[in-house]
C-alpha cells in the first residue's frame, strides 16, 4: 500500500490523532462523533441512513489498515469505529445537549461491558471485527436512548421523514 494511503489510514483511524491521548481514547473518539452525529442528522432520513452505512463500509479498511500500521489486531488508538458509530445512535432521537450526554454515556456503556454479542462479534479479523461490534454496541445505544429519552420526555421530536 502506498505511504499516503498509510499516512490517511492512520490519520482517519486515530480520529486525526485523538485516538493517542494516552488516557480513555475510546471515550475521546466517542466525544468526536457527536458532531458528526448532528451534522449527518441534518440531512433526510434516507441520505442519514446511506451516510452511515458510508462510513461505517469505509471504517473496515480504514480501522484494518490502522491496525495493521501500528502491529496489534484492535489497538485503543484506534477510534475511528467509535467515531463512526455515534450517528447511529441517534438515528431516532435528535441531537441536543440532554440526548447527547444520554447517547454518549449508553453508547460507552455497551461499548465498553461488551454484553452478547458484542464481545463475540469484536474477535472477527481485522477492520470489520474492528467495526462491527461498536455498530452493534450503538444499536443497543439507539435503543436505550429512544427508551430513555422518551421516558424521561426529552426527545421533542421523533425523526420520522
Amino acid at each position: 500500500m502506498s505511504r499516503a494511503l498509510d499516512k490517511a489510514a492512520f490519520l482517519l483511524g486515530t480520529g486525526f490523532g485523538v485516538g493517542l491521548i494516552p488516557f480513555a481514547p475510546g471515550t475521546f473518539g466517542t466525544l468526536w462523533g457527536l458532531p458528526l452525529a448532528w451534522g449527518i442528522q441534518q440531512l433526510p432520513l434516507a441520505a442519514q441512513a446511506a451516510v452511515i452505512v458510508g462510513v461505517f463500509l469505509a471504517g473496515i479498511p480504514i480501522c484494518g489498515r490502522a491496525a495493521a500500521l501500528m502491529n496489534k489486531p484492535d489497538p485503543g488508538a484506534v477510534v475511528f469505529d467509535e467515531i463512526a458509530a455515534m450517528p447511529l445512535v441517534f438515528l431516532a432521537v435528535p441531537v441536543d445537549w440532554k440526548t447527547a450526554c444520554l447517547g454518549f454515556v449508553w453508547f460507552r456503556l455497551f461499548d465498553i461491558s461488551k454484553p452478547p454479542p458484542v464481545s463475540r462479534l469484536e474477535k472477527l479479523h481485522g477492520g470489520l471485527g474492528i467495526m462491527i461490534d461498536d455498530a452493534v454496541a450503538a444499536v443497543y445505544a439507539a435503543i436505550a436512548l429512544w427508551i430513555s429519552a422518551t421516558l424521561f420526555g426529552l426527545a421533542t421530536r421523533i425523526p420520522i421523514y
